[in-house]
């Protein structure tokens, strides 16, 4: 019996983060006798995070590619593809779009390149230079991947990729690991919290472009709103990453040490959710948030920025609200609207769930991938 065709997914970075969590839940559910794998990560490989892979079989590849240019790290990447001998490359966003033309070079048949979200320096998507690598390397790539409508729009209209390549699929969320629980699920939080009026939570890496900052600083302009109500909410913030140590200075400045508690990157993300009784997320830019669906798999309503594909997935007055990016204060009086009316909560949290069963089903994206797969790879 011969071998399932090999695809090698090419990233920048093997490690904790939304994209890479996609690619793990993708590999995880495509089954073996169809298709094998190989992660290659231009820069590193956590083997930490290796440990969400559920096959044993996918083989792992660091390129090591040093910061800027590093012709080297091309050449190893082509005598990688030599020998993997891949039917196809799936790259994905700027970081990694040029092993696609590596990959043209080694002989790799058909060549994919999703994209999840735009450069952390290029957040509109407009930067002269990075459109012309873009433009440069599509006639070496058969089919874009774009996780969201705005994404897929962008690819079309302002990078100018022809229509007949480009196709649009949500990432899926597992509905049995992320769920909402009956009764009280508060044990995982710190004891001083767990009596709080409401549990207002994020999830995410600590960088600039996720903006943890201004949920700290909405954080304590609702402190204030509801000064002498009665209402005691606190902040939960999942992750870690280079923002730390502005956010942790951030809440000590504004005194809020004993409401907030960075946890740090967890495993246990749908249990620390669980314990949450509303999310956010205040994003400056975003592709399809996983957070966002997982939140609202758990029965949590969401209040997210209105950037990128948030607004394909937050439905405002139903499922939560959609605030101005790096706005506070606008931040501030949507949290107040749920914290002071816990039937609000319930029934936004209740329809983003039904929302998740309905249209982002972990097997509806797998499907979808596997169809371009497929059509490549006959």
């Amino acid at each position: 019996m011969a071998e399932a065709p090999l695809i090698a997914h090419v990233l920048h970075r093997f490690d904790i983060g939304g994209l890479e969590n996609g690619v793990v839940n993708l590999i995880n559910r495509i089954p073996p006798d169809r298709y094998r794998h190989a992660i290659i990560a231009m820069t590193d490989c956590s083997e930490e995070f290796a440990k969400r892979l559920t096959n044993s079989a996918v083989e792992l590849h660091a390129i090591h590619k040093k910061d800027g240019k590093d012709p080297a790290a091309f050449l190893r990447l082509w005598q990688l593809y030599r020998k993997l001998k891949p039917s196809i490359v799936h790259s994905r966003n700027l970081s990694a779009v040029e092993a696609a033309v590596v990959a043209a070079l080694a002989g790799v048949p058909a060549r994919v390149h999703g994209e999840h979200g735009r450069d952390i320096h290029d957040i509109d998507g407009l930067n002269k230079k990075y459109l012309l690598l873009r433009r440069l390397c599509q006639p070496f790539i058969h089919r874009y991947i774009c996780v969201s409508k705005d994404l897929e729009q962008w690819l079309l209209s302002t990078v100018q990729i022809p229509a007949h390549k480009v196709g649009q699929v949500y990432n899926g969320v597992d509905r049995e690991r992320f769920k909402p629980v009956v009764g009280n699920a508060r044990d995982i939080l710190p004891p001083a919290m767990r009596s709080a009026s409401c549990v207002i939570g994020t999830v995410g890496r600590l960088q600039e472009v996720k903006d943890q900052l201004t949920l700290v600083r909405a954080f304590v302009q609702l402190r204030l709103n509801l000064a002498d109500s009665g209402f005691y909410p606190v902040l939960v913030i999942v992750g870690d990453g280079p923002l730390r140590p502005a956010v942790e200075a951030l809440i000590v400045e504004l005194g809020l040490g004993d409401a907030v508690w960075l946890a740090g990157a967890r495993d246990d993300v749908p249990q620390l959710m669980q314990a949450m009784d509303l999310f956010v997320l205040p994003s400056k830019a975003e592709g399809i948030s996983n957070t966002i669906l997982e939140s609202m798999a758990c029965g949590l309503p969401v209040v997210a920025t209105a950037v990128g594909g948030n607004v394909e997935l937050v439905l405002p007055d139903k499922t939560g609200s959609l605030v101005e990016a790096n706005n506070p204060k606008a931040m501030a009086d949507t949290l107040v609207n749920y914290v002071r009316d816990a039937q609000l909560l319930r029934a936004h949290g209740e329809a983003g769930r039904q929302r998740i069963e309905q249209e982002f089903s972990m097997e509806a994206m797998v499907s979808r991938y596997l169809a371009v797969y497929d059509a490549l790879c006959p």
